[in-house]
């Protein structure tokens, strides 16, 4: 039995706690002032969050948790609600004359999903009645001429479309954009339009003879990358490919990594010539692997100036404003990136846009408490998880555990997240799902969008993904387990 000195040395660690709520406010407040008035109390309560978890709480859960009390686990909408109601069951269990009902909060523990919930419809629309997610699509060329086909996506289960501006071109994402709105009234379904900014991502350059030339890399190789994107020969006696940011060449350092084609091929830098860096290939198939021209180029270690918004986003942002509800934000990576996009959006007189921050790589990673307060500025959020090249960068190793944590600060602002990348890929381009993808979409249904991209057998993938988020509906919320009755056993054995 828990003696009285043990609940108030527990209600000490839990005084402590608040107190550190208020220092953390008062660092962030000049951040905090600045946001939008409906995002006020849900920066306040990201603070709170930020402020618990720099300290190592797992002792303090389970002693708590055999108390029977909350053992804080899943106070992210509403950091200092949780905290007042444990420090009154404490105070209550003591039995002493101190207790009274605990304090009004920033987030009341009854309204901290509300506005997760309230900042998601306002940003991505209403969510289906029989799933809390939403389901977004990458458009493919043919949405703009083939009616059957978005109506069939429509019909399937999609709630969003989401237009890749660095593909096709503007009349193509404007004929887009007209289909899935006359799909959408001749359905009766509500579909918000997405459009994605490419951003700064470097590529690979132009292989002679043709679009379908490739090297061949293996591991122990030797590879030049180039700032000359002309087209290089492929039957060169040494690999050589040209880089679409010759910024590149001057910024990377010997023993930086260098990864292709979402890490397909890595290697490092192993010598700097004038224009050239020549890599050695430490990661490649067993017979090879094939690059080709227009594939990524990741540096994880190298820091460079590009940023996002390009000024070649800027010119799609001003097509975009014509047709879309939200404007995805690629390669954003500190607040100053968020404020130009976001003077821009007024400028254009687009401010009823929303704008999803896509965070893919280890800067945006770190920088995100401070990038969630500078879009916090206007109304209509989000962030999206896109894990191809955050994985690249970061690690695949440490890809489980960032979005995890990105999940974590979101629903603590109170902000709405876009689960994208390979989720039922192998389903969408061959028509036979993984076992692995089917346990990632039931995960991903903690998210409050599931962004699946193009593919011969998409609309059997957005099928499949409705079914698998309407049943995972039922069990699960953020991460807590519901308990609805289970059918699969009987207690009598």
């Amino acid at each position: 039995m828990t003696g009285e000195a043990e609940l108030l040395a527990l209600r000490g660690i839990v005084d402590e706690l608040l107190d550190h709520l208020g220092e953390a406010e008062q660092a962030w407040a000049d951040g905090i002032a600045q946001t939008a008035p409906e995002y006020r109390d849900s920066a306040r309560n990201m603070v709170h969050y930020l402020a618990i978890r720099q300290h190592d709480l797992r002792e303090l859960q389970g002693q708590l948790a055999r108390l029977g009390l909350s053992s804080l686990g899943r106070s992210e909408p509403h950091v200092q609600a949780t905290l007042r109601a444990v420090r009154a069951a404490l105070t209550a269990m003591v039995g002493d004359d101190g207790w009274s009902p605990p304090e009004p909060s920033a987030v009341p523990l009854d309204e901290g999903t509300a506005l997760l919930v309230k900042h998601a419809t306002a940003l991505l629309g209403p969510a289906p009645e029989h799933r809390a997610s939403r389901i977004m699509v990458t458009m493919p060329t043919a949405a703009a001429t083939d009616s059957a086909l978005v109506t069939g996506l429509l019909e399937a289960g999609m709630d969003g479309a989401r237009i890749n501006c660095a593909h096709d071109d503007p009349n193509t994402w404007r004929a887009i954009a007209a289909n899935v709105r006359r799909a959408a009234r001749a359905t009766g379904r509500t579909c918000f339009i997405a459009a994605d900014l490419a951003g700064p991502k470097v590529r690979t350059g132009a292989l002679e003879p043709g679009p379908r030339a490739k090297l061949r890399l293996h591991r122990g190789d030797v590879l030049e990358l180039t700032a000359d994107c002309a087209p290089a020969p492929v039957d060169s006696p040494t690999a050589r490919i040209g880089c679409t940011l010759p910024e590149v060449i001057d910024a990377a350092e010997i023993g930086h990594r260098v990864l292709f084609d979402d890490g397909k091929i890595a290697g490092k830098v192993i010598e700097k010539q004038p224009g050239i860096l020549r890599i050695g290939i430490t990661h490649a198939a067993a017979k090879g692997s094939k690059l080709r021209a227009d594939k990524g180029i990741n540096l994880p270690d190298t820091t460079l100036s590009a940023s996002a918004p390009t000024q070649q986003d800027l010119v799609d942002l001003a097509v975009a404003a014509e047709f879309a509800d939200l404007v995805e934000m690629s390669f954003v990576r500190d607040p100053g990136d968020v404020e130009l996009l976001l003077d821009e959006l007024e400028r254009l007189g687009a401010q009823a846009m929303g704008l999803v921050l896509k965070i893919e790589t280890p800067s945006a990673f770190e920088h995100l408490p401070r990038l969630l307060i500078a879009a916090m500025r206007r109304p209509k959020v989000g962030v999206m998880i896109a894990r191809g090249d955050l994985a690249v960068e970061s690690g695949y190793e440490r890809l489980a555990e960032v979005q995890e944590e990105i999940l974590w600060l979101c629903e603590a602002a109170h902000l709405p997240v876009i689960w994208a990348t390979q989720v039922l890929e192998q389903l969408a381009k061959t028509g036979n799902p993984s076992r692995a993808e089917i346990s990632d979409a039931a995960m991903s249904e903690r998210a409050e969008c599931v962004m699946l991209n193009k593919g011969p057998y998409i609309r059997d993938a957005v099928t499949a993904l409705d079914d698998i988020l309407r049943r995972m509906n039922e069990h699960q919320n953020k991460k807590v387990q519901l308990l609805r009755p289970l059918r699969s056993w009987q207690p009598g054995g």
